[in-house]
């Protein structure tokens, strides 16, 4: 064999020619090539994009009108660039963009579909339901104005109020109030077609059974799941057969949950104040009670820490945007983020609640309240300066910068 541990008969014949040349013949190739950039797109960053649009352009397919609310079912719009919806998980939400007499505001609803319904690359669709709210200037906005055909803009679906299984026990009661039935009809539908894996019991409270939102919708899912998802209904204005009575306790959530079971609650403010007290009497673990975020605050009179002195009044706010200054008014009863929105100065947010973070500003004079309950700050926030306006309310002049998304 020689002194290399092979056999060369089979290279016996092949020339040096072609690899000798192999140098000259990529020169040549190169030289040949243009001189523009090589340029590709992997492919964790075409599903990032596909899963956290900028914003998404939808178009409303359907409205069904519910008691005291409209349930929108909006598709894709390939027109104006949406290819496809963003996927989300069951119990997530989106915030709109509206334009009301001029003024772009941004609000915040849970998408009510099941996330099937967003999967894939065509006939991709949401659906919200916007209850009226007495004190709800968009929800009234929304009920009278938007229409079949409409183009919302829509961000990515954002929040964490969803199942995790290595966070959340097996067995979910869920707490719901008026349109906050939304992310527990998700994640019904989700369970129903096999895309979440848990036993959800939803203690839904209205008033009467006549203002039950979904309510045939949720009888469906119920029958669909096969035994996985419950619905008990809680009627708080009326007694009748087949309905339980009063509101949801801390009693009425033992009654319905066994063994290791977690607690999820959405709803009105008020509700969510008091369910927080009622949770606590259950002596859950803490990570075994979720809380989706509750939306607005709204006036701060009356709230522990608030300044008497400060209600009623109306204050001179200094917006500064990019280096250049704005001047504004702004009540004591509104956050700053509604006065800068309502003066059309773009301020970005989407939850309103205080938490996520979005609407992130800083304050460079004066004093704000923010209550405890919507002070999602991170202590370094606090420490130099940065406020949420979605939930801070002013006691005086102010002056603050904000950043907005481009």
């Amino acid at each position: 064999m020689g002194k290399y541990n092979y056999d060369k008969s089979a290279l016996a014949g092949l020339g040096v020619g072609d690899f000798l040349n192999e140098v000259k013949v990529r020169e040549a190739h190169i030289a040949a090539a243009p001189a523009e950039e090589i340029k590709s797109v992997y492919n964790a960053n075409i599903l990032a994009g596909r899963l956290h649009p900028d914003y998404q352009q939808a178009r409303i397919a359907e409205i069904k009108n519910e008691p005291d609310a409209k349930t929108f079912t909006f598709v894709q719009d390939d027109e104006n660039g949406t290819g496809a919806l963003a996927y989300f998980r069951a119990g997530q939400y989106i915030s709109a963009v509206i334009e009301m007499n001029g003024v772009i505001i941004t609000k915040p609803y849970t998408i009510a579909s099941a996330p099937k319904a967003a999967l894939g690359d065509k006939n991709t669709s949401y659906m919200i339901t916007v209850k009226k709210s007495p004190d709800g200037f968009a929800s009234e906005h929304i009920l009278n104005n938007w229409k079949e055909g409409d183009v919302i803009m829509f961000s990515q679906p954002l929040g964490q109020f969803y199942y995790q299984d290595l966070r959340d026990a097996k067995n979910v009661i869920a707490a719901a109030g008026g349109s906050g039935i939304t992310p527990f009809y998700a994640m019904a539908a989700a369970i129903a077609d096999g895309t979440e894996d848990f036993n959800l019991t939803i203690l839904y409270g209205s008033r009467t059974a006549d203002s039950i939102l979904l309510k045939n919708e949720l009888a469906e899912l119920e029958t669909k799941a096969a035994g996985k998802v419950k619905v008990v209904h809680i009627l708080s204005d009326e007694e009748k057969d087949g309905y339980e009575h009063g509101f949801i306790t801390a009693e009425m959530i033992k009654k319905y949950g066994s063994g290791d079971y977690s607690v999820f609650a959405c709803g009105p403010k008020a509700m969510m104040d008091f369910l927080k007290e009622e949770t606590e009497k259950l002596g859950l673990p803490g990570r075994r009670v979720r809380f989706e975020v509750p939306g607005e605050f709204g006036n701060p009179a009356g709230t522990q820490g608030y300044p008497a002195e400060a209600a009623g009044k109306e204050y001179d706010i200094t917006v500064i945007v990019r280096g250049e200054e704005t001047k504004i008014k702004c009540r004591s009863d509104q956050t700053l983020l509604d006065a800068c929105q309502m003066a059309g100065i773009p301020v970005t947010s989407d939850c309103r609640s205080g938490l996520c973070g979005w609407c992130h500003s800083r304050l460079v004079s004066g004093d704000v309240f923010m209550p405890e309950s919507a002070d999602g700050r991170r202590e370094a926030d606090k420490k130099f300066g940065w406020i949420h306006p979605c939930a801070a309310y002013p006691l005086g002049s102010v002056t603050m910068e904000v950043f907005p998304n481009v």
